[in-house]
């Protein structure tokens, strides 16, 4: 029996209006008409489009002109294609995964460097931090010493990859006390740069200083005060930046060397096999 479910009603013909299509980049002309669409509010969140066949009908293009840019649309977070009889284009929430990807391909094309990401993070971190002095709650601070924690029990017990998913965790978490999504989505574009950096050059060491300097950073932030957390977050990512280039530095021999050693493994009649090294980064 075909479900009972409303959806949003689908726009009707005449409810927005197309403009004459330019035979350059055609597919990119549409998409831009259905982006100012969405931006306007004349498409909302969890609309659907007409089918593609009348899409194309009323800009005047070909169906594979349509599909191509609705998967451009797609690629930047704007709408999702589902399959299926119930399928189709549908209007997305606002999502940030357009502005890390365009970091992330800016990484990879060599435009931002080290040190780029090093001003980045210093920068933007201490405009989160102002903005969430003024916003954070209490349950949002317990969350943060709860990461903090969780990410030093991985560290005494040796297991790197974990630990390295709660310190970059922390400052997407951090972000969000904002409740900016400006912030939120450059911090997350800015932590998959990170994440790239540290397993090109590999392994860091255990970074004992990540957690007192982050238990004294949530003291700050509880106190409200905000000179003193920012400072104490440039001075962590400062030191981090450091580390990061005697390593990035180091011959590759080098770097192995001064690995981690990975954790013993467990007593037992079968020796267990050791975990492999995973990558370090706060």
């Amino acid at each position: 029996m075909p479900s009972t479910a409303t959806r949003k009603p689908v726009p009707a013909a005449s409810s927005f209006e197309v403009a004459p299509i330019n035979p350059q980049r055609i597919f990119q002309e549409v998409a831009t008409q259905l982006r100012r669409l969405i931006s306007e509010g004349k498409l909302r969140t969890g609309d659907k489009l007409p089918p593609e066949r009348e899409l194309a009908k009323r800009f005047g293009v070909s169906r594979n002109t349509m599909r191509e840019a609705l998967r451009a649309l797609e690629l930047s977070g704007l709408i999702e294609l589902r399959l299926g009889a119930t399928g189709g284009a549908f209007v997305l929430p606002g999502s940030s995964n357009a502005v890390v990807a365009g970091m992330r391909d800016l990484y990879f094309l060599g435009a931002i460097t080290p040190q780029h990401l090093t001003e980045a993070r210093i920068a933007v971190s201490a405009a989160v931090i102002r903005v969430a002095c003024e916003r954070i709650t209490d349950e949002e601070i317990e969350a943060l010493e709860a990461n903090v924690a969780a990410a030093e029990r991985a560290r005494q017990q040796g297991d790197f990859e974990e630990r390295t998913r709660h310190h970059q965790a922390f400052h997407v978490m951090l972000a969000r006390t904002t409740h900016n999504p400006v912030l939120i989505a450059t911090t997350e574009g800015i932590m998959e740069i990170t994440r790239q950096f540290v397993k090109a050059i590999g392994p860091t060491d255990e970074q004992t200083y990540t957690h007192p300097s982050r238990k004294r950073l949530l003291k700050h932030l509880r106190a409200r005060d905000t000179e003193k957390a920012v400072a104490e977050m440039g001075s962590a990512l400062t030191k981090l930046h450091r580390s990061y280039m005697v390593k990035a530095d180091a011959p590759p021999a080098a770097r192995a060397a001064n690995a981690p050693a990975p954790p013993p493994p467990p007593p037992g009649p079968r020796p267990a096999k050791a975990r492999p090294r995973a990558l370090g980064a706060a």
